[in-house]
């Protein structure tokens, strides 16, 4: 037997003398369990149906409850009086399992399964010998052009199947061996009541990726994050050389972590868009509408420019009131522009192309018109050590886009709202069906991109010492955009997570950072951009193929 494959008989054979130990420690638990633990198990449901259910009035609801709290203290006095025992039988039936599971039935059937994978492949040669030869053969005897086209076809079929018939083979090993290795997990699921250790749970983990794992399938998941990974590596080589100074300092990426936080705002807007199959255009606009206002309102001194003719002094106001002053202008000036694209979005059916794309025009218009232009220079020196103050050197502007990570992440995760912007991007007629409101989905949506620009672009004011003009944040929409899409958050609606839009906000800002450090051209950087985003697209493109 140990140097043949096990028959289906043979490892039943082995796994029985473990099962029959086993199955009688399990039938001994099961006892002393059925007055104690199970009934507890039993009776806490009905009190919590009983809680749900409205067809009882408060009294006869607690009358209800009363009577099953007096059954379940003695279904836990009983479980109490068996714990030390079922604790001493699940201890036994480890102990054994410990000592007998590995070297008396799973390495023996791994080594078979080894064996037959070893053999399905030198099958698959041999087959594949023979196909080779035969259509040689056929070949050779055979001179009509067509003949050999429909020869050659017949043989790449055939080539094909025999692929097939080796995949299959190969599977029913996989499929073998991983049985056999979750075998002794579910005894002990069992014998626990499906309380695992954490190396046991990370080890079931780790052979179920291992089994469901597809080469096809991760390389479209992560093959363009592989890519970055070796360019940033490259990278990282070739700057020392090149400039002579590493690229992987403390400082640099602290100062990655600081230019990326406004842009993370950015970008947690639009991917709750780009969720319903959206977009926004506009922004880039909003940042500058927002770097405008906030410079206006925390400017030192009397503004070096008007709004329609109009010259604002806020230094009279207290500097707290006017940072919170020009936080919540920014929000309530973003949000209204949003919302109107969400409106024409939702109530007209409109495209947010067009929608965030009329935005992004009458804000531009409306902000340089009302301005001429002008920048309106910088901020009080004191507002950026209230807002972002640097702590032992660590700019605490990163603990502010943390923050907006964990918010959002909340928000889609375990909210009402977080659930129905999925199921409204995936489907919205069926989203609709089942009762969700698709136009409040939308409108929640835009409204809190909105809240997100303006706290985005009230930071960069921050970060930048002011300096805010209507041509501010141009290209930031399209940087916006494509963070998202390289960290997954697909354009075909409900697809995309929080942590992926963080990684694509990271990844397109250490690029630039290290493409500036490098002295790449500001256009050549636009180049590699362009390249990471049609690759992104393309690669998404094809994983919503495959699922179709």
């Amino acid at each position: 037997m140990d140097n043949k494959i096990l028959t289906a008989e043979q490892e039943q054979k082995l796994r029985r003398p473990i099962d029959e130990r086993v199955g009688a420690i399990q039938k001994e638990i099961d006892g002393l369990r059925e007055d104690g633990t199970n009934k507890v198990l039993t009776i806490q449901n009905e009190i919590d149906s009983i809680k749900r259910d409205r067809i009882y009035t408060k009294a006869e609801k607690e009358a209800k409850i009363a009577k099953y709290q007096t059954e379940l203290e003695q279904a836990k006095s009983v479980e109490a009086k068996h714990k030390a025992e079922i604790d001493k039988l699940i201890s036994e039936a480890e102990g054994f399992l410990n000592a007998n599971y590995d070297k008396a039935y799973f390495q023996p059937v791994k080594e078979s399964c080894e064996r037959e994978k070893a053999e399905a492949k030198e099958k698959y040669s041999k087959e594949v010998a023979r196909l080779e030869k035969e259509h040689k053969e056929t070949l050779a005897k055979i001179s009509d052009h067509n003949e050999i086209k429909d020869e050659k076809y017949v043989h790449k079929n055939r080539l094909f199947a025999a692929k097939m018939e080796l995949e299959k083979d190969l599977q029913q090993v996989k499929d073998r061996k991983h049985a056999a290795f979750a075998h002794k997990y579910h005894l002990l699921d069992m014998l626990r009541m499906s309380k695992f250790s954490f190396m046991e749970a990370r080890a079931q983990k780790w052979e179920n990726y291992k089994y469901t794992f597809n080469r096809r399938s991760f390389l479209l998941q992560n093959g363009l994050y592989i890519v970055i990974v070796l360019i940033f590596v490259a990278l990282c080589a070739i700057t020392p050389i090149v400039k002579n100074t590493p690229l992987l300092t403390y400082n640099n990426v602290l100062n990655i972590l600081q230019q990326a936080s406004p842009r993370m705002f950015l970008a947690l807007g639009v991917a709750g868009l780009i969720l319903l199959t959206g977009t926004d255009l506009s922004i880039g606009r909003m940042v500058g509408m927002g770097m405008t206002t906030a410079t206006i309102i925390m400017h030192q001194g009397k503004n070096t420019g008007g709004v329609f003719g109009h010259v604002f002094d806020f230094t009279g106001i207290p500097v707290g009131v006017r940072v919170i002053m020009a936080l919540v202008t920014c929000i309530f000036l973003c949000t209204c522009f949003t919302s109107l694209a969400g409106f024409f979005t939702a109530k007209f059916k409109m495209h947010p192309f067009i929608s965030t794309m009329a935005n992004m025009l009458m804000i531009f218009g409306i902000i340089t018109y009302a301005t001429k232009g002008v920048s309106f220079g910088a901020i009080e020196p004191v507002i950026p050590n209230m807002i972002i103050p640097k702590v032992n050197g660590f700019p605490t502007i990163i603990l502010w886009a943390v923050a907006a990570i964990a918010i959002i992440w909340f928000i889609w995760n375990k909210t009402t709202f977080g659930k129905n912007l999925y199921a409204v991007g995936g489907n919205p007629e069926a989203a609709s069906v089942s009762g969700i409101s698709v136009f409040k989905v939308t409108m929640g949506a835009f409204m809190l991109a909105g809240v997100l620009y303006g706290f985005g672009s009230w930071l960069e004011c921050a970060r930048m010492v002011g300096s805010g003009s209507a041509a501010y944040g141009q290209g930031w929409d399209m940087d916006a955009i494509a963070a998202c899409v390289v960290g997954g958050v697909s354009f075909t609606g409900g697809i995309g997570k929080i942590s992926g839009v963080v990684v694509g906000v990271l990844i397109f800002t250490a690029l630039t950072y290290s493409l500036t450090i490098l002295g790449i051209d500001t256009n050549l950087q636009f180049v590699f951009e362009g390249i990471i985003i049609i690759s992104a697209v393309t690669l998404d493109c094809l994983k919503y193929v495959q699922k179709k």
